[in-house]
């Protein structure tokens, strides 16, 4: 089948390459020249386990194409996939839908047959709605249909994700697109997904719902986890517990920093924004939203009492910045709250990340990053594991620090207790 991805962003290009690998023929395209050249040329502009190597093979073997003439490139195409960013609108909690709504636009005046409009973007509920009313403007119903199909890719596993999906949403009543749909994903489909055809506006509420469940789960377990360190009961215990439960799942159950990256934050505001639009209150995901921004204040209290709050000029030095491990992505990072803050009460810190250097701490005093793990702690007085890479799981702290009181507070938990304090190491952890 021919395809458009319109944004070549997390979603449009691995989403885009993903396809291109089940044997389709993609164009990808982006208003941003500079950006489509770099991937013509195989530089990718996320970090994404073995998406370079899929784009190199498909780009080479012409599944595969990058473009930034958006009305050729439709032309071209059967199927459009609007997969442009939808951020928190500034000042606010609701989603920004300038791009989404913008792109319709050029669409409306790009179709000269019949085409199959995708939005793959995450979108509050009638956004589908909206967009058939502005491609209407300019060309009958009979030439297009609107299609809900949400994106459920993890960062750092999107390619396992899209190719091993748990379920493949498709909001549409419309039989002629469904049956397409369902012929394009029938490559995973035939592997296990399960295939679910929903209205429109069910798949754009799927999708939020969802990661508002998620986050639920995360926020749960971090305040169990602040209960755990007040009675002396390891958090990992109730965690495998409830998790025995089919009904619970153990998924998500991991107490660490507050959830981050391009989906929970906003897409919790927004159904919140959504929710409030309809008149109907969603409390309990209000509740979360606030756990949540509390959280890395908790954190940093804990920092404090394990320095015996004495911060300034104390070296502290963090493993991993990124809001989770496998990917660059730094978008609502506990790191970008934590450490101005320990900055401001004058303490002295490097960091390290395998992702490379941040410029969001390029400006704040006395933060510095460091190249390798050896460099970054072998003075500190306090190390916190912040971000779950593999790199950071098999350390030689006592090796490779020049003293004798090391601190290391794990947020992630990568540790054992026991281990640690055999080794003689002054050792925190989370809810344990």
């Amino acid at each position: 089948m021919k395809l458009c991805m319109i944004g070549t962003g997390y979603v449009g290009l691995v989403s885009g390459v993903c396809f291109s690998d089940l044997g389709n023929d993609v164009i990808c395209v982006d208003k941003d020249k500079n950006k489509i050249d770099l991937l013509k040329k195989g530089k990718i502009p996320i970090f994404e386990p073995g998406l370079s190597e899929l784009v190199i093979k498909n780009f080479k073997n012409k599944r595969l194409k990058f473009s930034s003439n958006l009305k050729k490139s439709i032309n071209n195409s059967d199927i459009i996939f609007i997969c442009v960013g939808t951020p928190t609108k500034k000042g606010g909690s609701s989603a920004d839908l300038s791009q989404i709504y913008n792109v319709a636009k050029e669409i409306s005046s790009s179709i000269n047959k019949f085409k199959i409009i995708i939005t793959k973007s995450t979108v509050p509920v009638t956004t589908g709605d909206e967009i058939e009313k502005i491609i209407a403007k300019k060309n009958s119903k009979k030439k297009f249909s609107i299609v809900s199909n949400p994106e459920f890719l993890r960062e750092g596993e999107a390619i396992r994700d899209f190719i091993y999906p748990d379920r493949i949403v498709v909001g549409s009543n419309d039989k002629k697109s469904n049956r397409i749909l369902k012929n394009l994903y029938n490559p995973l489909i035939s592997k296990g997904a399960q295939y679910l055809n929903t209205s429109r506006r069910a798949a754009e509420l799927i999708k939020y719902a969802s990661n508002a469940f998620l986050a639920t789960k995360i926020t749960f377990i971090n305040e169990i986890a602040n209960l755990c360190e007040k009675t002396g009961i390891s958090v990992e215990d109730i965690s495998i517990g409830m998790g025995l439960d089919k009904r619970i799942g153990s998924r998500f159950l991991r107490a660490g920093p507050a959830y981050g990256g391009s989906c929970f934050p906003k897409d919790t505001k927004a159904i919140i924004s959504t929710a409030d639009k309809f008149k109907s209150n969603l409390s309990v995901i209000k509740s979360v939203i606030k756990s949540n921004e509390n959280r890395s204040n908790i954190l940093l209290k804990r920092v404090s009492e394990i320095l015996n709050n004495k911060i300034k000029n104390k070296k502290i030095s963090f493993l991993g910045v990124t809001f989770k491990a496998n990917t660059d992505d730094m978008r609502d990072s506990s790191s970008l709250i934590m450490i101005p803050s320990l900055s401001k009460k004058g303490a002295l810190i490097k960091y390290y990340d395998p992702t490379g250097f941040k410029k969001e701490f390029s400006k704040i005093k006395n933060v510095n990053y460091e190249n390798s793990i050896k460099k970054t702690i072998e003075d500190a007085d306090l190390v916190i594991i912040h971000t779950e890479w593999n790199d950071f799981k098999s350390i030689n702290f006592s090796k490779l620090s020049k003293r004798k009181k090391i601190i290391i507070y794990d947020l992630r938990n990568i540790y054992s207790v026991d281990k640690m304090k055999n080794q003689g190491l002054k050792y925190y952890s989370v809810g344990r």
